[in-house]
């Protein structure tokens, strides 16, 4: 079970740490990733990070200005959101997937969180 924490009101240039935490460890290595929804608009892929943390990947909407990171011994993961711009408003989740699973397509994520909204207002 995932829960991301972090979610709230940004002003345009803010910077936002989002948390994800892995309720329950059920000792299968997992592939972590961001995607966020906003309204309207479908869910899509924000970034990633293999079960080891040595490689990460990004959509483009986020390259230079997210960083995704994760703490294997607490089960975090985190996305660092900085100069936030008006369009990152959106409901983001963390999802995981079970190594060696590595991509960036929803199918291959089995465990979701619920969501934190991010808005970001100018």
């Amino acid at each position: 079970q995932l829960v991301e924490s972090g979610g709230g009101l940004a002003q345009v240039g803010d910077s936002l740490k989002l948390s994800c935490e892995v309720s329950e460890d059920d000792d299968i290595m997992h592939t972590m990733a961001w995607f966020r929804q906003a309204p309207g608009q479908d869910n899509e892929f924000v970034a990633r990070i293999a079960w080891f943390g040595g490689d990460t990947v990004y959509a483009d909407s986020g390259k230079g200005r997210f960083t995704i990171s994760r703490d294997n011994a607490k089960d975090i993961t985190y996305l660092l959101m900085s100069s936030l711009k008006l369009e990152d408003t959106a409901v983001y989740s963390c999802a995981a997937a079970p190594a060696p699973k590595y991509s960036s397509r929803q199918s291959d994520y089995d465990s979701w969180g619920q969501g934190t909204q991010v808005t970001v207002s100018s």
